[in-house]
């Protein structure tokens, strides 16, 4: 796997990741839509891990800053 995602992406997608799982854990968010967004969160965390957003791939989309 190639990487596409630059520093910033990868800044933000941990940032969000945070923020829902504190609403999660805080029971701000609940239910169905809370497990969802949990998720989500640990989707976005896996992915900043790795630098590879699989759905830019497909549309050769890159957020990296070009060498």
């Amino acid at each position: 796997m190639k990487k596409n995602m630059g520093n910033a992406d990868r800044t933000i997608r941990i940032l969000i990741a945070a923020v829902i799982a504190t609403l999660f854990f805080t029971n701000v968010i609940t239910g169905t839509l809370g497990i969802v967004l949990l998720v989500l969160a640990a989707v976005f965390v896996l992915t900043s891990l790795v630098s590879f957003c699989p759905l830019y791939a497909p549309f050769g989309l890159s957020t990296c800053s070009k060498d």
